[in-house]
Parts: structure tokens; sequence; C-alpha cells
């Protein structure tokens, strides 16, 4: 495809028809040129946005984009209601590319009802790999928004299923070569796998529905970025064991050979949740089939650490992503 808008032909062909998910409360959705999409809540619902581009690597961009947006309005006890999409493709893709990303984003919305309601398509020599940037719109009952910064001292800290759930994922697809000459093929097939636990979205309402003080997904910058990021926002100290963060075997391994720390990898999929009595959403949590850990505690004062043993580590504000000293 030549630069610039996407011809009208291709739009109607590979975006459109491939938009079937419908929501009642979008009055106005995609179509050639529509910039705008309505939506309509009841008078007791607030709207919930949340954007983020996938810019780490290519494969499965789709999917990726949509699982980051819709876990970010997950965190907030909101319920997706739709996304507005921004595709944007280097010189020289093909039609297929796109139509390849679309149907990734429609699987997405097919299966948590979520309706895509516009957006912008381009091919542009700015960038050198697909970018998908998702708008996500959510809706929350009043009085029902959890926010990041609502952790309070005494909370228990739970984290669900597994850090580097995405990087884990991502690395075993770029790198599948170099993994197989070290690692057994069952091995690296079910990293590769790690993509079907991308989604937060029903542990986020297990949390909410047990009174959740505060949730936050854990993406860039990894459990250990995370941790932070909740305390700062929620302006507590932290006491958490390293050995009750739960690491798949998987994991562990991949980042031995590229030589990164899991704990600072790109980790959607695993939600932090901050409440009083942690142990019985943990309870609650395994009886939907979703695995779930106390990690530790929220403390008055700013100290946040990671205990290992005798070894204590002081929490710092987010570094790099691991992933990016691999790709």
């Amino acid at each position: 495809m030549k630069v610039g808008k996407v011809p009208e032909s291709v739009l109607k062909r590979s975006v459109l028809r491939q938009i079937h998910t419908r929501r009642g409360e979008v009055c106005m959705g995609a179509g050639v040129g529509e910039d705008c999409a309505a939506v309509k809540l009841a008078g007791d619902e607030m709207f919930v946005v949340s954007t983020d581009p996938i810019t780490g690597t290519a494969e499965d961009i789709g999917h990726l984009a949509m699982h980051v947006t819709i876990n970010d309005l997950a965190s907030a006890g909101a319920e997706p209601v739709g996304v507005m999409l921004t595709i944007l493709l280097p010189e020289g893709s093909g039609e297929e590319d796109l139509k390849a990303i679309m149907g990734q984003v429609e699987t997405v919305c097919q299966q948590y009802q979520i309706q895509i309601m516009g957006g912008h398509t381009e091919v542009t020599r700015a960038v050198c790999q697909p970018l998908v940037n998702v708008c996500g719109v959510g809706k929350v009952k009043e009085g029902k928004l959890v926010t990041t910064s609502g952790a309070r001292p005494g909370d228990d800290i739970v984290a669900t299923k597994w850090v580097g759930l995405e990087g884990t994922s991502i690395l075993a697809k770029e790198k599948e070569g170099e993994l197989l000459g070290r690692y057994p093929k069952w091995l690296v097939e079910e990293a590769k796998g790690f993509g079907r636990y991308l989604s937060v979205l029903p542990e986020a309402a297990v949390a909410a529905e047990a009174g959740a003080s505060a949730m936050h997904d854990v993406t860039e910058g990894g459990i250990f970025g995370a941790l932070w990021e909740l305390a700062e926002s929620s302006g507590i100290g932290l006491a958490v064991d390293l050995k009750d963060i739960p690491v798949r075997q998987e994991t562990i391994e991949i980042c031995e050979f590229f030589q990164i720390n899991p704990y600072g990898l790109i980790s959607s999929g695993c939600m932090l949740i901050a409440l009083p009595d942690g142990n019985r959403l943990v309870r609650e949590l395994e009886k939907h089939g979703i695995h779930a850990v106390v990690i530790g505690k929220a403390t008055a004062g700013n100290d946040r650490v990671v205990h290992n043993g005798e070894e204590r580590r002081f929490l710092t504000p987010s570094s790099p992503d691991e992933l990016y000293k691999v790709l």
C-alpha cells in the first residue's frame, strides 16, 4: 500500500467488514468519514477512558494492544464498552497485514463483547513496524470506581496469575529459533501460549465485588515497577516477600537465557490488588480458576522493601522494561 490514508476500498474491505461485535450503548460507530464515536450511558454511570500503544513488538500486536487497554479499564472496576483504534503501518505493508491486525482485535472484541467504534488507519514512513494504539471506553456505576491510589496501610497486597507472562510470550515468539537451541520444543510452545492469560477482566470483577481498595495491572517495568507505582500513587510503604511473587518456570528459564530480570519484565495478565483481607480474596479467585497469592502488605511511611531471606531491596521508580534489552 502507498503512503497515506488507506484507500476507501481497503478501509471497507479489510477494516469495516471485520467489525462484527456491537453494543447498544454505542449510538454512532465506525464508518467512512466518521471522525467521532458516540456512547450513551445511564444517569448513574461514569465514563472511564484509557489509551495505550504497542511499540515493543509487531507479533500479535492486535491482541496485545487490546488486552493492555481493556486491562486498564478493568483495573478501574469498569466494564469495557468500545475502543477507538489507530493503526499505523510502515511503507510497503500489504492489505493482508492490516486485515490480520483487525482480525486479532475483533477476536478480543468478540470474547469480551466490546465494539470497535472507529479510529484511523494509515501507511506512513514515520514507523518501521506496525504500531497500534487503542483508546478504550468503559463504564462503571457511581461509587464503584477503583483507583490505583486507594491502597491503605494494613492492606494485603495480592498478585494474580504470574509475573512476566506477556514478556515471556513475546520473547518466545520473537526469539523462538534461539530458544530452541537450548530448550525443548514443549517449553518454548508453552511460553508462546502465555498470551491466553493476558486478560485481567475476570479477576478485576471478583476483586471489585470483594471491595478492593486499589487495583493496578502489571505492565511495563514488571512487578517491581507496578509495586512502586501502586505505593507512590497511594502514598504508602510496602513490605513484600520476593519468594511469594508468583513466576512460571518457563519465564525463569527464558529470562536466564537472555540474562534479564523476570521481575522487571512486562507482565500484562498479572494484577496487583490491595484490600484488607487478601487471603479471602485468594480463596474467592481460586473458586473462579484464577491463581493468586498474597505477596506482602501495605505499610505506613515511604519504605518500599522487597525481602529475600535476610536480604532487603528497596524499590525505586520504574526502569526501562527488561524486554527492550533483548528486542
